[in-house]
């Protein structure tokens, strides 16, 4: 079985003395609310990719890596077997919603809407996204 590796996203910012986690619904049905994610290219490290996706994918160039906060395996309903990286990163940007053309292969005509959330409670993410969301919201591994 092929195993697809996959560099998610945690990104963190300071507003009002709360920690805020950025997540993002597209224009498209079904896909519900994620956090930004991609898959690890070959020869690419999973560092580098989560780097280059979050920019693919939020359009922020200035991204703090915390650390790799957890690593796994899912059966992904596509059949398909992921590796899942987490990572932590942080970000001292100001908007509080914001639109993003994602640059990533296979993303044309996506748009990603951005908003920020304080509380694990506050939405419900797409299946898997969420997994590790509590170590962060708990400030683990900082």
């Amino acid at each position: 079985m092929q195993v697809v590796e996959k560099a998610f996203g945690y990104i963190t910012r300071e507003h009002e003395g709360q920690l805020q986690v950025l997540v993002f619904e597209q224009n498209t049905e079904g896909a519900g609310i994620q956090i930004p994610k991609g898959t690890v290219e070959e020869g690419e490290t999973p560092l580098e990719a989560v780097t280059r996706e979050m920019f693919e994918e939020t359009g922020l160039s200035r991204l703090t890596v915390k650390g790799l906060i957890a690593e796994d395996y899912f059966n992904h309903y596509s059949g398909a077997l992921q590796k899942r990286y987490f990572y932590h990163l942080t970000t001292n940007e100001k908007r509080d919603t914001w639109q993003h053309h994602p640059t990533g292969l296979n993303e044309a005509g996506f748009v990603f809407s951005f908003y920020w959330i304080m509380d694990e409670q506050e939405v419900t993410l797409a299946q898997g996204h969420g997994d590790y969301l509590y170590r962060v919201m708990a400030r683990v591994n900082h």
